[in-house]
């Protein structure tokens, strides 16, 4: 039985700017570690290039207090845009969903940057839970970067 796409967003003003928020995730994702520790426990390079489309990532992070891995690869980098998507390709997630893509993009709008974030999943069985957890663990994890920028 085939399912249909579904998909969650979180729109998030970020007052310590969207170019650095951008360029953290794109260029320098290890760093989240360093960051936010409580919810990224390690983020490495199995492929490519940090910031480039192809390239692979395996992360180690925490939800809702378990520790889960991931393996995900980079797709539509686009500088200009402010704008990244992570393609998940194995880990504990793909346990739940049949695919799993988090967008992010970072706009302006009267002087103010907001981060949005867009998780695309289709669901294996139609009882298994739509991942609310994750967005409220972007949104965690976005505001934990903006206080880490201004402590």
């Amino acid at each position: 039985m085939a399912f249909l796409p579904n998909k969650l967003v979180a729109h998030v003003a970020f007052k310590a700017g969207g170019d650095v928020y951008h360029r953290l995730f794109t260029n320098n994702p290890p760093h989240l570690t360093k960051v936010t520790p409580s919810k990224f426990q390690s983020c490495e390079l199995h492929e490519g290039t940090f910031g480039t489309n192809g390239s692979i990532l395996q992360w180690t992070y925490t939800v809702d207090g378990e520790v889960q891995t991931c393996k995900q690869i980079i797709q539509n980098v686009d500088e200009e845009k402010k704008q990244f998507s992570y393609k998940f390709i194995e880990g504990d997630l793909l346990e739940l969903y049949k695919d799993f893509v988090v967008t992010c993009h970072v706009e302006t709008r009267d002087g103010v940057d907001y981060i949005t974030w867009t998780i695309d999943y289709e669901l294996l069985k139609a009882d298994n839970p739509h991942p609310i957890n994750i967005l409220k663990f972007v949104i965690g994890f976005t505001k934990d970067i903006e206080t880490h920028m201004f402590g």
